[in-house]
């Protein structure tokens, strides 16, 4: 490259100027960013996008980093002022979730029969809920033999009993209660059985339904301030801390890196054929508003660039090359 000759020099001058001149109209800049916003919408997917460079960029940006403390903070801190705020006091829960769409889920939950007879199935066959039952039966025998209406009724009943049940904790060292556990766990199939069967009975679809609806209309008057009832603001630094922990482990995980993939090679595959114009249709935005919020949002940025000259500066960076170079001089020597 060769130094820039003066004609070149006068022609770079004259250049800049007039791009200045035309970037300083604010008209021109917004007719600029019109057009490539419509350019853009009428582009294919397929042709701009491709499996590779989506899903890289996911991963680089969302699986392979790490949140960042101050991340993690700025979660609590918006948690906690969503629960904090004034305005839960004044508002009901009936106030924001709609009376019919609870009432239709209702419904729904309730005519779902067979996954409930699932769900009921495996709970009473879960190893937890047997030694609940044979707690709770133990117990209760053992409630009635201290305090049965028989022995309040016949006189002497009750010191006869008190007597009787000394001598036999005395002579078998407690052995009343390991006899009882163990008969009860010999014979919980059939108590799991009988448990399973009067659960099904009991909760029916239209049992299930009211007993939602009388939940509802127990809540539904509540202020939304309620809700730090159970989730307490002292305490979101360590759940917003061990919903991360669950995040960091998930994305790192083969499962999750599969799972995206699959989803982006889905997307394209559905979309490649398709603008961005209907991809945005699609998804329910509306393009004429979308195109002027990005307006409002871009202009003053590219306004900027302008007025401070740095678009100008990297614009003469380019052209000072061009007309520096041994084509634009052999052409003015001619």
């Amino acid at each position: 490259m060769s130094t820039i000759n003066p004609k070149a020099q006068a022609l770079l001058d004259a250049q800049i100027k007039f791009i200045e001149v035309q970037l300083g109209q604010k008209q021109t800049i917004i007719d600029e960013f019109m057009g490539f916003f419509e350019w853009l919408t009428q582009q294919k997917v397929g042709d701009l996008w491709r499996h590779p460079q989506v899903y890289a960029l996911l991963q680089q940006q969302i699986l392979n980093t790490k949140a960042s403390t101050s991340l993690i903070t700025l979660i609590e801190q918006h948690i906690a002022l969503a629960l904090d705020h004034p305005d839960n006091v004044s508002t009901k829960i009936e106030a924001v979730l709609d009376v019919n769409t609870i009432d239709e889920i209702a419904q729904y939950i309730a005519s779902k029969t067979e996954h409930r007879k699932t769900l009921i199935k495996q709970l009473v066959n879960n190893s937890a809920y047997v030694e609940l039952m044979t707690n709770i039966v133990q117990q209760s025998i053992k409630d009635f033999m201290d305090n049965a209406m028989l022995t309040k009724k016949v006189p002497g009943m009750g010191s006869l009993m008190k007597v009787g049940k000394s001598v036999l904790e005395r002579a078998s060292d407690n052995s009343l209660d390991d006899n009882l556990r163990n008969y009860l766990h010999k014979n919980f199939p059939k108590i799991s059985s009988l448990s399973e069967r009067l659960i099904n009975q009991y909760l029916d679809d239209d049992k299930v339904y009211h007993l939602q609806a009388k939940f509802w209309h127990s809540i539904k008057v509540a202020p939304l301030s309620a809700v730090k009832n159970y989730i307490l603001i002292e305490d979101l630094p360590h759940t917003v801390g061990l919903g991360h922990k669950i995040w960091d482990h998930l994305r790192q995980t083969e499962y999750l890196q599969e799972q995206v993939s699959a989803g982006v090679a889905h997307w394209i595959d559905i979309h490649q054929n398709d603008t961005f114009a209907k991809v945005l249709a699609d998804i329910n935005v509306d393009q004429d508003l979308l195109r002027s919020e990005l307006a409002d949002l871009c202009l003053p940025i590219i306004e900027k660039l302008v007025n401070d000259g740095y678009l100008s500066d990297r614009i003469r960076f380019y052209l000072m090359q061009f007309y520096a170079s041994d084509e634009v001089n052999a052409i003015l020597h001619d």
